[in-house]
């Protein structure tokens, strides 16, 4: 049972810190309030001249950092450069912290009370993670902060791993896995004891890959409400930034006062992520996991892993639904239900309606599916009909040629290629010429909104459908399976 977040659950102590990036301080006019403030003073074209009286704007506390190229610095600079700046120039104060890099710890003569010693590896995560943390722990420095980039989900595993140590140390810390594939390390990291998130201003304003904004940790994952309790829910596929889903079932974690976070998980090899973050008996990360979207690619990929699938997922083929029940993990497709529910608001019933998929994919196999359930005529249409000649006899439907393609006696055509977004974003699967006659034609992209596919559609006459209503309709299942709640 998931507990209600009904002022029984402690908020964690979770810190933001939003960093303000900017060439020239005189243009500072208000900074947004947050637990800390970091300037970023290797921004600045030249030295700081008036540090003091922008100090004076900022009522919080503030974090100093003159950060190198090297180290993820703006601009480069010298040894000298930095060292002068923190002997001759930086302020001292109650609440002024600096963050300086571990070349210089045995070089400066700070207030080491308020300090934070770091570094940076753009690259991958350090072969020599532990030893970094070591030498940097073994400064007087109040806090430890160590950032590294994260290539697959599983890279946020010794970000995790590191808090255990400093934890049990007894130091504070604040370990970043960088990069989309570690926003569970800012998002998680609070309720496990680091010392702070950091979060932008914005989307332009980041300062590292997979910086989040500050408004989203605070609103949309409530990094504040977040404990040892909270449920995690997520998202797994490559890529996922893209996805609207977070928006969604966040957005009922709230409304129904349930004490669950849902994250995007950018995962490339998930044999390893399930072995090392899902399964309760081999998983190495101590987090009460609850339940996982699946998106492309891993949908089939995935059901080797499981320990019970549904009999209508095996038959379709794709699973795009995790249940974490106790020891097992349970697998299910919503997809199918969740795709057929826009379509009897169009149509009365489905039944010898003449329906072409374009797309020989996960999304595709719950598609056919679900229409011939409905016992529909289905035609697969694609560019490589011996790759999808499988498929399409496992489902007993016939398989033709997309490029030659007319639609003018179906009913309905599916996109179910991710043609229309991301790289794809301004491509279609057929043209306007090809749809003419057509009364629906349905698209399965959500991001964005509107598609060229929609487009093409429309300048055909067509009633459209985008992928939005789909999405919602499918998340609304997974949700029930995850909490026990029916939302609206």
């Amino acid at each position: 049972m998931i507990r209600s977040n009904d002022g029984s659950n402690p908020s964690s102590s979770a810190k933001i810190c939003v960093p303000v990036c900017v060439t020239d301080l005189s243009v500072l006019r208000t900074v947004e309030p947050a637990d800390f403030i970091e300037l970023r003073l290797d921004y600045l074209e030249r030295e700081p001249e008036n540090l003091a009286e922008v100090l004076h704007k900022i009522s919080g506390p503030v974090i100093l950092t003159f950060r190198p190229s090297e180290q993820g610095g703006h601009r480069q600079l010298t040894r000298e450069a930095r060292l002068n700046f923190w002997n001759n120039v930086a302020p001292r104060g109650e609440r002024i912290w600096w963050d300086i890099e571990g070349d210089l710890a045995h070089e400066l003569s700070p207030d080491w009370s308020r300090v934070i010693i770091s570094h940076h590896d753009f690259n991958s995560v350090p072969d020599d993670l532990h030893d970094i943390y070591q030498r940097l722990a073994a400064t007087p420095a109040h806090v430890v902060k160590i950032a590294f980039q994260a290539h697959d989900i599983i890279d946020c595993i010794p970000a995790f791993e590191l808090l255990f140590r400093a934890r049990r140390d007894g130091h504070e810390i604040i370990p970043i896995a960088m990069g989309n594939a570690g926003i569970a390390t800012r998002v998680l990291g609070p309720s496990q004891g680091a010392f702070l998130t950091y979060g932008s201003l914005d989307d332009e304003n980041a300062t590292a890959p997979g910086q989040v904004t500050a408004r989203h940790l605070r609103e949309l994952y409530r990094v504040s409400e977040i404990d040892k309790d909270t449920v995690v829910c997520g998202l797994i596929g490559l890529p996922v930034m893209h996805s609207v889903s977070p928006q969604i079932h966040n957005g009922w974690f709230a409304s129904e006062r349930l004490n669950g976070v849902y994250l995007p998980f950018e995962v490339r090899d998930v044999h390893s992520f399930v072995r090392r973050m899902v399964r309760p008996r081999t998983r190495e990360l101590n987090w009460n996991l609850r339940g996982l979207s699946v998106t492309a690619p891993h949908k089939q990929a995935v059901m080797e892993h499981l320990d019970w699938i549904d009999p209508k997922a095996i038959e379709i083929g794709a699973v795009n639904t995790i249940t974490v029940d106790a020891d097992r993990l349970l697998g299910y497709n919503t997809d199918a239900p969740g795709f057929t529910d826009p379509l009897f608001k169009k149509f009365e019933s489905l039944e010898g309606r003449r329906a072409a998929v374009i797309g020989a994919g996960g999304a595709a196999r719950a598609a056919i599916w679900a229409l011939r359930q409905q016992k529909a005529e289905v035609t697969i249409f694609t560019r490589n009909v011996p790759k999808a000649q499988p498929l399409a006899e496992s489902f007993s439907v016939n398989c033709e040629p997309l490029a030659s393609a007319t639609f003018g006696d179906y009913d309905l055509v599916v996109n179910t290629t991710p043609l229309g977004s991301g790289a794809f974003i301004d491509q279609s699967p057929v043209t306007a010429e090809q749809l003419y006659g057509v009364r629906i034609a349905y698209d399965l992209i959500y991001n964005p909104a509107d598609t060229r596919f929609l487009r093409e559609a429309r300048k055909a006459e067509c009633d459209a459908i985008g992928g939005l209503e789909m999405l919602v309709a499918q998340a609304k299942i997974q949700f029930e399976l995850w909490t026990g709640r029916k939302v609206d």
